[in-house]
């Protein structure tokens, strides 16, 4: 073999090996790769990291209490005058004065108004002076008469003279007869020039005022309207159906009206109801109740409207719950309540009265236990919630702040 063929079969050669030393490489680097990734998932797989779980929900419980409620049914009630006049003028003269102020409380008896009394005090002198008159002309005629007797007992008259005498006596008496009735009419008129409240109640606006002739004519203006308004009635309906239990609650003597009156002594007012209507409206199927009012602090105007709250029955020993215990899911309503060991459950329960604080409630849910208050949406039912420091006040039982 020539020099020039042997150089390039070591070249051949020298490159064979060098491409099966980078293909050892490779394969190894591959395995060892793959080798590498296998353990590691392996590693992961037998031994997994330990998940930290979330701490139980912060939430705010309360108690479950036993109290009597009274169940309360509200409506609009519209509040009614037991009496309302129109004063007006039963003479006719001058208006000389208002003896009261627009709006003032008056009183049975007070003096309102005054008008000019001259003419009338002429009227009564004038009939006064005329009685006198035809008192002494019938007391002459009864002398006549007597002597007219005693003369016919003697024959010294005829029986006619004596008839006439006692005619003319007859007829004077007639005539006293008549003007004492003028003299009493003119008594009359004369004290109709002091107007006197009839009934206690408030007064309007002066409608006529002095200085002006008032008529007693037929539809004059009056001259003030008077309104009782203490005491005073609200008027209120409520369904037929439930006229049963209206009429036995209040035979019970507990068939009360509540009406709420923001700013007055305790925030509200109640009374019994006194009356209820002896017919059911035909168009609304609703039967009238009223209740009276004492109205001390003149609060309750005729012609307001007024929520009013009746007492319709009594629920002795009920559940109570204080109203944001109490959740309304699409079929029910349910609270959730929490053990001794932090467990929470959810129950069902049926809403007995809702007074807008607390709830009286029918179901699995008994005195003592905590409901939670705050915090619902974090809870899982069968899972442990943490509770947070409560703080005394509450109703149906404490509530606690919680942090956001």
């Amino acid at each position: 073999m020539s020099v020039s063929e042997f150089i390039p079969s070591l070249s051949r050669d020298a490159n064979a090996t060098r491409t099966s030393s980078r293909s050892r490489l490779f394969w190894g680097a591959l395995i060892i790769v793959v080798l590498g990734g296998a353990l590691w998932f392996g590693w992961g797989f037998l031994f997994p990291d330990k998940k930290h779980a979330p701490p139980p929900p912060p939430v705010r419980v309360a108690l479950a209490m036993k109290q009597d409620v009274t169940v309360v049914q509200h409506t609009v009630g519209t509040v009614v005058s037991p009496d309302m006049l129109q004063i007006t003028a039963q003479v006719t003269g001058m208006l000389l004065k208002a003896n009261f102020q627009e709006g003032q409380l008056v009183h049975k008896g007070d003096p309102l108004f005054e008008i000019d009394p001259r003419p009338f005090q002429a009227a009564l002198a004038q009939a006064q002076g005329q009685l006198a008159k035809d008192s002494a002309t019938l007391a002459g005629a009864r002398v006549d008469l007597k002597r007219y007797q005693t003369l016919l007992s003697a024959n010294a008259i005829s029986k006619q003279t004596a008839d006439d005498e006692a005619a003319t006596v007859a007829q004077n008496e007639g005539v006293v007869q008549a003007d004492e009735a003028t003299v009493q009419n003119a008594r009359i008129n004369l004290g109709y020039t002091q107007i006197i409240s009839p009934i206690d109640g408030k007064t309007s606006a002066i409608m006529i005022q002095p200085g002006n002739v008032v008529s007693a004519t037929g539809g004059a203006t009056p001259l003030v309207t008077i309104t009782q308004v203490q005491p005073i009635k609200v008027s209120f309906f409520l369904p037929q159906n439930q006229l049963t239990q209206i009429q036995n609650q209040m035979q019970a003597g507990r068939l009360w009206a509540i009406v709420a009156m923001p700013g007055a002594v305790g925030g509200q007012e109640k009374a019994k109801v006194d009356f209820i209507s002896n017919a059911v409206g035909a168009n609304t199927g609703t039967i009238e109740l009223r209740a009276t009012f004492t109205n001390a602090d003149q609060r309750l105007v005729p012609g307001q409207n007024v929520n009013v709250g009746v007492t319709m029955k009594d629920i002795p020993g009920a559940t109570v719950l204080t109203r944001d215990a109490v959740n309304l899911g699409p079929d029910s309503a349910y609270v959730y309540v929490v053990a001794s060991d932090g467990m929470v459950s959810s129950k069902t329960v049926t809403i007995l009265n809702d007074d807008g604080v607390n709830d009286a409630i029918a179901g699995d849910v008994h005195p003592g236990d905590q409901v939670v208050v705050e915090g619902q949406l974090r809870i899982v039912p069968g899972t442990k919630v943490q509770i947070r420091t409560n703080r005394p006040g509450g109703a149906s039982g404490p509530n606690s702040d919680m942090p956001s």
